[in-house]
């Protein structure tokens, strides 16, 4: 999706398709001489939120597509149910571009650029289609332009140029977690990733696994050394300000197929496993994003990347590994291997020295008892920090919840046999792992986000969600205006 600003009289306008609400439609129909067509049309057209209505009018304006209650006073989060319609009407027409005229809705705390992104996040997300594996009709979107009309176009190139890197990062999240595990492995993620290095101010490096040995990764590759396809660790650096600015860093599991190793999983929905890389795939697009939005803030981005196979030579339950920060872990679940590779990428993107460290994963099935799909989990270290997540997530949609790191958890993942066990029992699943992950943070602001129900959705709607792109866009974006 291609994004720009138009100003004017709607009345000016040549468009195939404007969507507005029922009072701008009805002020322009009446401008253009089709005020009895356009009554006539809505006549039984129920003007509440949810609604919509085209109205063909044929001329330099086309046709009218009319959200319902939208001239009301709006919630924020009202306003993005109604872009989340206004969306998915344009979208199903058979048109090429449109123009969108929501600028004078009235929500209350929203200025002009955050009416804009939402709508702009609206379309990335209706207009995505995968088709890439299909034969045939693909049925894609013919929307390929959207015009977005303001009063006055000054002071929102940036917010324009935020909304078309969104999208980009979206839909390669998006397209990352949509690939079938026979193409999506980890040496298609390094591909994928050597991509963005193309930019003059990106670079792009990995780890193979002799390399990770040499450095004492043992929990990284007793996930990956039942697949016959190697793991690695990869390195995405961005530099959008000054050297010694220090960087923002994201992790993401990229687990491209988990069958649960040796602990396998259960037959029904394991083709879902293939998901279990969209925290890689969050964390790669929210970096296409900001490299796409050159944003000013310095960012390193590591993705562990990894299958989890049974074979001869798995890892068995038991197992006790050597971690890169020195810690032995006794592994009694393979099926816990998402915090495993996680925990040697944190280790490793310490020594770039960051700010503020983020790693996103599918980790747990407890945060999806927990949350459902509406929410991603935060855990944290810094107040600061997850206020600020959940700041992000609040202003785009992409929410989030904070979820308890208490030290009272910690006992749970006592070993016997090592300095600590991989799972810590049934209850509060998705808080142990996270106290598993906080066990190899030194002295650095941390957060993690359990993503397991958020990041794509199953049954008929199977698929990526791209979340939380948004929120670690919105974050970043944010963090780069206050410096």
């Amino acid at each position: 999706m291609k994004y720009s600003l138009v100003d004017g009289d709607t009345k000016s306008l040549n468009t195939p398709c404007l969507v507005t609400t029922m009072k701008t439609g009805r002020a322009l129909a009446r401008a253009l001489g089709k005020a009895d067509m356009f009554s006539r049309t809505v006549t039984d057209f129920k003007d509440q939120l949810n609604q919509t209505i085209t109205v063909q009018l044929g001329g330099t304006v086309a046709r009218l597509v009319i959200l319902g209650g939208a001239d009301d006073a709006l919630t924020p989060d009202q306003f993005r149910k109604v872009a989340g319609v206004a969306a998915a009407a344009v979208t199903a027409l058979p048109v090429k571009s449109a123009v969108i005229s929501l600028e004078r809705v009235r929500v209350k705390g929203m200025r002009t650029d955050a009416k804009l992104k939402t709508l702009m996040h609206a379309c990335s997300q209706a207009a995505y289609r995968y088709h890439k594996h299909k034969s045939g009709n693909k049925q894609d979107t013919q929307l390929g332009t959207v015009r977005l009309h303001v009063n006055a176009k000054s002071g929102l190139s940036q917010t324009l140029r935020y909304g078309n890197a969104l999208d980009q990062g979206l839909k390669l999240a998006k397209d990352l977690g949509n690939e079938p595990p026979n193409v999506c492995n980890p040496t298609y993620l390094l591909k994928e990733a050597r991509k963005l290095g193309r930019n003059t101010n990106v670079k792009v490096s990995s780890l193979s696994e002799k390399r990770m040995a040499e450095l004492g990764m043992g929990a990284f590759l007793a996930v990956s050394k039942g697949s016959a396809t190697p793991g690695y660790m990869i390195i995405i650096e961005y530099r959008g300000t000054q050297a010694a600015t220090r960087p923002y860093a994201l992790v993401g599991k990229g687990i491209t197929f988990d069958t649960g190793g040796i602990s396998l999983k259960p037959p029904p929905a394991m083709d879902e496993m293939k998901f279990d890389m969209c925290g890689a795939a969050a964390v790669i697009g929210a970096t296409r994003a900001v490299i796409d939005a050159k944003l000013p803030i310095n960012l390193v981005t590591v993705v562990a990347a990894a299958e989890n196979m049974p074979a001869g030579d798995a890892t068995r339950p038991g197992d006790i590994v050597t971690t890169a920060s020195g810690k032995t872990v006794e592994i009694l679940n393979t099926d816990a291997e998402g915090r495993l590779v996680l925990c040697d990428a944190l280790t490793h993107v310490q020594k770039q020295k960051p700010k503020v460290i983020i790693d996103v994963a599918t980790l747990t099935g407890a945060c999806i008892v927990a949350l459902g799909s509406h929410a991603s989990a935060v855990y944290a270290n810094d107040d600061d920090l997850a206020d600020d997540l959940l700041s992000a997530g609040q202003d785009t949609g992409d929410k989030a919840w904070r979820m308890p790191l208490w030290d009272e958890y910690q006992t749970a993942l006592k070993s016997n046999f090592a300095d600590f066990a991989n799972v810590g029992g049934r209850e509060a699943g998705s808080v142990t792992a996270a106290c598993f992950l906080s066990r190899f943070i030194e002295n650095t602001s941390w957060a993690h986000m359990d993503v397991a129900g958020s990041a794509f959705h199953g049954g008929a709607r199977k698929g990526s969600s791209g979340r939380p792109v948004p929120l670690l866009f919105e974050y970043l974006s944010q963090q780069a205006q206050q410096k």
